[in-house]
């Protein structure tokens, strides 16, 4: 199974402050662990809510808001996607992340067949193009 590990952001986060040359080597470390274990499939930080935009559909309508966004505990701050075998699993992995403070979601990504009878074989072969496609392009 695939898990979304979303790392909360936080003021610091929110600031752009960077992280300090050792808590860099640590999240190095844990992250080259992950990627031998094959666990890995991507993982980034990302830059704070005031360089980022969101866009609020409303039917026709296409509403672009400017960041910052100020409610920091719904933002994040950088993700991994993980491959695991369950969720308990990736709950062990993440126990022994070098963080010191935060929170952290795990969630599962839906696959193609957790959307039941609506995924028509007409949609699951361009599923699997689109994968193909994004692989090629890597």
């Amino acid at each position: 199974m695939r898990v979304m590990v979303l790392v909360k952001a936080n003021e610091d986060s929110e600031a752009a402050t960077l992280p300090t040359r050792e808590d860099l080597a640590a999240m190095t470390r844990f992250n080259e662990e992950l990627v031998r274990a094959g666990v890995m499939l991507a993982g980034e930080g990302l830059h704070p809510s005031s360089r980022g935009k969101r866009v609020r559909f409303d039917g026709e309508q296409r509403t672009v808001i400017d960041g910052p966004f100020t409610e920091t505990k719904e933002l994040i701050a950088g993700f991994w996607l993980w491959q695991v075998s369950s969720l308990d699993e990736a709950v062990e992995w993440l126990k022994r992340a070098p963080f010191r403070e935060g929170e952290v979601e795990i969630r599962p990504v839906m696959e193609t067949e957790d959307f039941g009878e609506a995924v028509t074989p007409e949609i699951r072969e361009a599923e699997e193009r689109m994968r193909a496609q994004i692989e090629r392009r890597q």
